[in-house]
Parts: structure tokens; C-alpha cells; sequence
């Protein structure tokens, strides 16, 4: 992969040296202002890495993602990687349905599936699978499709762990 590019942090929350923040709410370390589904604004092969965490599930399973997806894919340089980290619904799912769960528990589980609806934009609109990522990375064009553990690059939802459990669907591809 080739160093000469933009390093894009799709939905982050704290600015980091060699990386430009895309979000949709305004902020002092936001370097574009808008929606991970329409990056027009830069041109094509304009990234050498894209990070995304907690951001696709934000958009609708009905051509959202893979529209998102398809433009990530454009503006990456050939050989260039997505990162992404998503609510793990199998993961979420097992945990919501053990018997012993208390309910207060099951309660925030439940808003790690919908979208914590701390602000308008906190809500989930799709629910994913690594079947169902990997299925929508192919089609918008991504090769060596893995899940891997944590991305340590930013301390973010990534992390997060449920009763012990990475609640995080996170997956690497590459253009």
C-alpha cells in the first residue's frame, strides 16, 4: 500500500496526526463535514486507509450500505484498506437471549442493536452479520475480506466488551 494519500476516519470522535475526520455532526476536530454515504468530495483513489467504527449500521440495508461501501471503495488507492467495526448482531444476540441475563442488562443490549439514541443520528437502522459484511464488501469490489480482532489505532466502540464478550464486528478489506 502506498503512503501517499489520505488516511480517512469515517464518524471519529477525536482528531490523530495523519488522519482526516469525516463526521456528520460539526466539530473542532472534523476535517469534512457530511455522510459516510456520499464522499464526492474527494476524488477517485484519493485514500490510502479507511477507518470506520459504528458507522455503517447507521444506514439502511436496503442499498445504503452498499452505496457507502462502493464509494469507499472508489476513493481508495488500489491495494489501499477499509477498516470496519460494527455492532455484532450474532454476538448481541446470544448474549440477549441467555436465560440468566438481567434485564437491565438486556436493556442496554437491546440499545447496542437499535442505536443508543443519545442525538439524532444515534440510531441503527441495520443490523449486521460477518456474513452479511463480507457478502456487501464483495460486491462493492473488496478482496482479502477478514474479520480480525480489535483495531488498536483508536480507543472507540471497537473496544467494547459486553459481560466479558467484544460486542465489535470488526472486519479488514482492501481495494
Amino acid at each position: 500500500m502506498q503512503d501517499d494519500g489520505i488516511k480517512l476516519h469515517i464518524g471519529g470522535a477525536t482528531s490523530k496526526e495523519g488522519w482526516r475526520v469525516l463526521n456528520i455532526v460539526p466539530g473542532p476536530h472534523v476535517d469534512y463535514v457530511g455522510n459516510c454515504n456520499d464522499l464526492s468530495f474527494l476524488p477517485d483513489n484519493a485514500c490510502t486507509e479507511i477507518y470506520a467504527s459504528h458507522v455503517l449500521e447507521h444506514l439502511g440495508y436496503n442499498g445504503e450500505i452498499a452505496a457507502a461501501l462502493k464509494g469507499m471503495h472508489r476513493v481508495l488507492k488500489p491495494g489501499g484498506r477499509l477498516r470496519v467495526s460494527v455492532p455484532d448482531l450474532m454476538t448481541l444476540c446470544q448474549l440477549f437471549v441467555q436465560p440468566d441475563m438481567p434485564t437491565q442488562a438486556r436493556w442496554e443490549l437491546m440499545r447496542m442493536m437499535y442505536g443508543g439514541r443519545l442525538d439524532e443520528h444515534d440510531v441503527h437502522t441495520s443490523g449486521l452479520t460477518d456474513k452479511f459484511l463480507s457478502i456487501l464488501l464483495r460486491q462493492a469490489g473488496f478482496q482479502r475480506i477478514a474479520r480480525v480482532g480489535e483495531f488498536l489505532e483508536f480507543h472507540d466502540t471497537n473496544l467494547l466488551r459486553f459481560a466479558g464478550q467484544l460486542i465489535s464486528l470488526n472486519m479488514e478489506a482492501f481495494k
